[in-house]
């Protein structure tokens, strides 16, 4: 059976049941899970195999007054057993196609120095490099 990639809706939270080792970082958090599946900003694109969740993608429709409304693309995770097939590419293909129908006109992602093959697949599929310094404030 092909792996099939799929938007998750506030009333699809079950889907999460059934996941994959390393698809996300942490645990799901069923709280967490509501609160972002409810916003309208945000969407969570998910690639399931034999009713297994194998891989995920996260994003966020950004708005600002000055700037144009652009998607930060949040996280994505494929198990490890099906890297390179294809499923990352087929996820934020997804979500970039999401954010433009939400009127965003640019989308951006940040990963590790080291993380050698997201930095592939994000310049594979037109994305530049572009040198940012970032902090962190616990909170």
């Amino acid at each position: 059976m092909p792996v099939e990639i799929r938007r998750v809706g506030a009333d699809d939270a079950g889907l999460l049941a059934r996941v994959a080792d390393d698809v996300f970082d942490d645990d799901i958090d069923a709280v967490r899970t509501a609160a972002y599946l409810a916003d309208k900003n945000h969407m969570l694109i998910v690639a399931i195999e034999d009713g297994v969740v194998v891989g995920q993608t996260a994003g966020i429709v950004h708005r600002h007054v000055d700037q144009p409304t652009e998607l930060y693309i949040d996280n994505l995770g494929v198990t490890p057993e099906l890297r390179r097939r294809g499923i990352a590419r087929r996820l934020v293909e997804d979500l970039i196609a999401w954010g433009k129908a939400q009127g965003c006109e640019e989308a951006w992602v940040g990963t590790e120095p080291d993380n050698e093959a997201a930095r592939g697949l994000y310049v594979a599929m037109g994305g530049e490099v572009v040198d940012i310094v970032m902090y962190e404030y616990e909170l």
